[in-house]
C-alpha cells in the first residue's frame, strides 16, 4: 500500500505541464474573447471568464480526489460508473434543459451541467474494462458486438438529444478496439462506406454505384479463375447501392435544414458560384468571421486583448466552439502553431505511455483518452478553419464550459493515476 501511495506522486510531469499550460493559455483566450470593450474583474462571476475561474478551481480539486483514490478503483468500478453516467443521459429526457436546440444540459442553481462530457471518460473506462476481461476475446464477433454496444449506447442517447457533434466523439473509440485486435478490414470497410456516402452526396447514388459496378466487373475479368469471388463482389455492389440510396434519402428527408446547409457548403453542392457565395454568407456567418479573424492575425498576431475582430464581437459565441479564432488573431500563426504542437505532443505522449502499461485495462483506457482528445482537437480546429462541416465540438481546455473542462481533466488524470501505478501491476 505504501508503494502504491508513493507511485501516486510519480506522475508523468510532461503531461501535467502540458495540461496546465493548455488550461492557462485557454483561460486567457476566454478572457479576451468574452471581454469585449469593457473589462470588470477576473473574479466577476457574471462574466464567462469569472465562471471559468470557478471551473478551473473545481478541476484542480477533482485532480486531488482522482489521485487520492487507489488506481484499482477505476477498473473495479468501471461498470458502475458507466451505468450511472448512462442514467444521467437518460434523465435528460425528463429533466433536461434545451439550449440552442439540444437537450443536453441540467440546470443546477444557475449553472448548467452537460452529462455527455462525463460520459466520455465513463465510456472509455467501461470499454477498457470489457476488452481487458479475461473472458473477452475481441477477435470473436460476439465480443466485438458487445464492445460496440458500449460505444453505441451513449452515442445513440446523445444523438437523440440533437447533439451530433458529441456523437462523433464516441464513434472515435473504435480505435481502442482496433488497437486491441479487431481485424484491419473493419477500418477499411468503414472508410470505404464513408467514401460511398460522401461520393453519393457530391455526385449521386447512381453515379457512385455505376463506378463501383464498373470497378468490380474489371476486377473480376482480370483476376485469375481461382481467385474470383463473385459472391463477395455481389455483396459489395448490393451494400453500395443500399448505402447510396439510403444516404440520398436521409439527406433529403431526415437531416434538418441547418445540417443540410452545412454539409452542402462543405461539399460545394451548389454549382453556381454566385449562389455558393451567397450561401456561405447567409449560412456560415460564424465561419466567415472566424476565417477573417484567423487571417487578421498574420504571423505574430495582434497581442493579448488586442484583436479587433475579437473585441468587436464579430464571431458570435467566440469564447466557446470558435475560441481558436481568438488564438489565431491575437497570437498569430506562431501562437496557433504552438497550441497545435502542444496538443500533438500531449496526444502522442498518451499513446506512448499507453504502450508502456503492463495492464491491458490501462493501455486500452489510454487509447480511449487519446482518441477522444484527438477527435475534439481535429474537428474543432478543422471546423474553425472551414476544412470540415461546422459541428458543435469544443476545443479541450480552451472552449468555455465547466462540464467540458472537468470532463477532460478527469479523463486525463485517471490515466495519469493508472500510469503512475503501472509498477504495481504484476
Amino acid at each position: 500500500m505504501n508503494l502504491n501511495r508513493a507511485n501516486s506522486f510519480q506522475l508523468d510531469w510532461l503531461m501535467v505541464f502540458l495540461y496546465v499550460g493548455l488550461v492557462v493559455f485557454g483561460y486567457f483566450n476566454i478572457v479576451s474573447a468574452a471581454t469585449g470593450v469593457e473589462f470588470t474583474s477576473y473574479f466577476d462571476i457574471s462574466k464567462p471568464y469569472g465562471k471559468q475561474l470557478i471551473f478551473i478551481g473545481a478541476a484542480f480539486v477533482s485532480i486531488v480526489f482522482i489521485l487520492a483514490l487507489d488506481a484499482k478503483f477505476y477498473e473495479r468500478f468501471a461498470s458502475i460508473i458507466f451505468l450511472f453516467s448512462m442514467s444521467t443521459l437518460v434523465g435528460l429526457f425528463l429533466f433536461g434543459k434545451n439550449i440552442n436546440g439540444a437537450l443536453s444540459w441540467y440546470d443546477i442553481g444557475g449553472f448548467t451541467l452537460q452529462p455527455s462530457e462525463f460520459a466520455k471518460f465513463a465510456t472509455a473506462l467501461a470499454l477498457a474494462k470489457y476488452v481487458s476481461d479475461l473472458q473477452t476475446n475481441i477477435k470473436e464477433v460476439r465480443h466485438q458486438i458487445r464492445a460496440s454496444l458500449i460505444i453505441l449506447i451513449p452515442a445513440a442517447l446523445i444523438l437523440l438529444q440533437n447533439d451530433a457533434g458529441s456523437t462523433l466523439v464516441f464513434i472515435a473509440l473504435i480505435f481502442v478496439l482496433y488497437r486491441e485486435g479487431i481485424p484491419d478490414k473493419y477500418i477499411l470497410i468503414g472508410f470505404a462506406l464513408f467514401l460511398v456516402a460522401i461520393g453519393t452526396l457530391k455526385f449521386s447514388a447512381l453515379v457512385v454505384c455505376s463506378i463501383i459496378a464498373g470497378c468490380l466487373l474489371i476486377n473480376q475479368l482480370f483476376l485469375k479463375k481461382k481467385k474470383k469471388k463473385f459472391g463477395v463482389a455481389l455483396w459489395i455492389l448490393i451494400v453500395s447501392i443500399g448505402l447510396g440510396f439510403a444516404t440520398e434519402w436521409s439527406y433529403n428527408n431526415v437531416l434538418q435544414k441547418h445540417h443540410k446547409d452545412r454539409i452542402g457548403l462543405w461539399l460545394r453542392l451548389e454549382k453556381d458560384p454566385i449562389k455558393l457565395k451567397e450561401m456561405k454568407r447567409n449560412i456560415s456567418y460564424n465561419l466567415n468571421e472566424s476565417e477573417k479573424a484567423i487571417r487578421a492575425g498574420g504571423i505574430k498576431g495582434k497581442g493579448f486583448s488586442e484583436g479587433t475582430r475579437t473585441k468587436g464581437k464579430f464571431v458570435p459565441e467566440q469564447h466557446t466552439d470558435y475560441i481558436f479564432s481568438t488564438v489565431a488573431e491575437e497570437w498569430g500563426f506562431l501562437g496557433s502553431s504552438l497550441v497545435v504542437l502542444m496538443f500533438v505532443i500531449l496526444i502522442g505522449r498518451i499513446i506512448f505511455l499507453a504502450e508502456q502499461q503492463k495492464s491491458q485495462f490501462s493501455r486500452a483506457y489510454g487509447y480511449g483518452v487519446a482518441s477522444i482528445l484527438f477527435v475534439h482537437f481535429l474537428i474543432n480546429i478543422g471546423m474553425v478553419m472551414g476544412l470540415i462541416p461546422t459541428v458543435g465540438i469544443p476545443l479541450p481546455f480552451f472552449s468555455y464550459g465547466g462540464s467540458g473542462l472537468l470532463g477532460f481533466t478527469i479523463l486525463i488524470f485517471i490515466f495519469l493515476k493508472l500510469d503512475a501505478n503501472r509498477l504495481n501491476v504484476w
